[in-house]
């Protein structure tokens, strides 16, 4: 269990990233959605041991992260947002340069680990290829097999989809599921689709604060009879954001079809939404962005 209380992290221009963030992360999947600027990069940053808090505590098990980030550090993987390495170094030879970082000093040990590592994220067949020469889902599943030199039992992923074809994308979803379930991993992304695909827990971040948590089917029920849709000229759109708090907006067959949070029925030829996880997020977003005497307020 991954537990953060009462997180803050404030930089030296006066940025408050992480406001008072308390979160409990069990074993498995767990989805950490939030819009760019919410302070996810920093929020996993911080649980890798690359920036120490303003204040609150982490821990992992008996381990105190803030405190013991060595400890933290020989059971994490660690799969960054941007994630650099020599482009001229073939993916084999780099993962075993890794390996030896993270302390297996043995030639057999390291061969079985790296070729154990590119058979699972499915590189083998590229394995002398210079990483420069990958693809974006290539260079993705190289980043995870890193992540899993030395069987970690805590794994961050930040943003992994991000510029991802489809395929690429579904390969590399699958993939994560498969490590999920007997370790902490966590997905840091502002793509509600790969948290809806994969994690059974989530939480909403925004303006460094949790805004939500739950079970993303339970939020799902949690928030139907709320979200209201209707068909608009695209003309219609600004009068409709100043009559109603419009969560989103699309396209649909060249006219607009607007999304409104609403707790009883609009009437005007609204119609209740099915609901789903994306709509659980732009509702979470739209009421954190509420002036604070609204939100108490509400």
């Amino acid at each position: 269990m991954l537990d953060l209380k009462q997180l803050t992290h404030v930089y030296p221009n006066g940025t408050r990233a992480l406001d008072d963030v308390t979160l409990s992360i069990p074993k498995g999947m767990f989805g950490l959605l939030g819009p760019n600027g919410a302070g996810k990069s920093t929020l996993m940053r911080t649980v890798a041991t690359l920036q120490s808090p303003t204040s609150g505590s982490v821990t992992f098990g008996d381990i105190d992260v803030v405190r013991e980030p060595e400890r933290l550090r020989r059971t994490l993987g660690y799969l960054p947002q941007d994630f650099g390495v020599y482009p001229r170094v073939s993916a084999y030879d780099m993962l075993d340069h890794m390996a030896v970082l993270k302390g297996i000093a043995s030639a057999r040990e390291r061969k079985d680990t790296v070729e154990t590592l590119l058979n699972q994220v499915n590189l083998w067949t590229v394995r002398k290829k210079a990483i420069a020469g990958f693809s974006g889902g290539m260079r993705q599943r190289f980043g995870i097999a890193q992540a899993l030199i030395g069987n970690p039992e805590l794994i961050i992923v930040d943003e992994p989809t991000a510029g991802l074809d489809p395929e690429e994308r579904n390969r590399f979803l699958n993939l994560l599921a498969e490590i999920g379930e007997n370790v902490v991993v966590i997905l840091s992304t502002h793509i509600v689709e790969d948290v809806a695909d994969l994690c059974p827990r989530m939480a909403v971040l925004a303006a460094g604060r949790i805004q939500l948590e739950g079970a993303p089917l339970d939020l799902i029920a949690r928030a139907r009879g709320t979200v209201w849709a209707k068909t608009i000229d695209r003309s219609e759109l600004d009068a409709y954001r100043t009559r109603y708090e419009v969560i989103s907006t699309r396209l649909f067959a060249g006219r607009t079809v607007v999304h409104i949070l609403s707790p009883q029925d609009p009437g005007e030829g609204f119609t209740a939404v099915d609901g789903g996880l994306e709509d659980v997020y732009f509702s979470t977003l739209a009421q954190s962005r509420r002036p604070v005497t609204d939100a108490v307020a509400a």
